[in-house]
């Protein structure tokens, strides 16, 4: 006998363009900023936090808390792992995991963030990476989910700090 599994509801068609239009902002934002100031302000998991942040803004893992200090702190055992362990596969994995734990651990939890430690093992950066792109980006995709969910009636965003 099989289950048949339903499928969420597709969102209403004011919230798809919302989540697209905010996502095309806070990345435009980004990018362009990196672009006129020739700082590296962009990670890829940024993509994924505006699928959240967005898309979700409600949500636990969308909340400022979470975004900001779940990459800051994926990003800083990515590197400490980095350069104490070596850029190993063990080191990478250890990186992961240890970033997932602190994350839980602190009630921080992003996971967009979880693949920071892996952006840092394929690149390779010093400890300013920390500062760019990791939190130069992170607030700026913030202040604009800060403006851009508090736009209309009965939109509040965030739902806690």
């Amino acid at each position: 006998m099989t289950t048949k599994v339903l499928l969420p509801p597709r969102p209403p068609l004011p919230r798809l363009a919302a989540a697209w239009l905010g996502s095309v902002l806070a990345m435009g934002l980004i990018a362009l900023t990196a672009q006129e100031s020739g700082q590296s302000l962009i990670l890829g998991s940024f993509g994924a936090s505006c699928v959240l942040v967005f898309g979700f803004p409600e949500l636990p893992f969308s909340q400022p808390r979470h975004v900001l200090l779940g990459h800051l702190l994926s990003s800083a055992v990515g590197l400490v792992f980095l350069h104490g362990l070596g850029p190993g596969p063990l080191s990478l994995a250890a990186a992961t995991a240890t970033a997932i734990a602190l994350m839980m651990a602190a009630r921080c939890v992003h996971p967009p963030a979880g693949s920071n430690p892996v952006i840092v093992f394929l690149l390779q950066p010093g400890f300013s990476f920390l500062l760019a792109p990791t939190v130069l980006g992170c607030l700026l995709l913030l202040l604009t989910a800060l403006i851009f969910n508090n736009l209309g009636k009965g939109r509040r965003y965030p739902q806690y700090w």
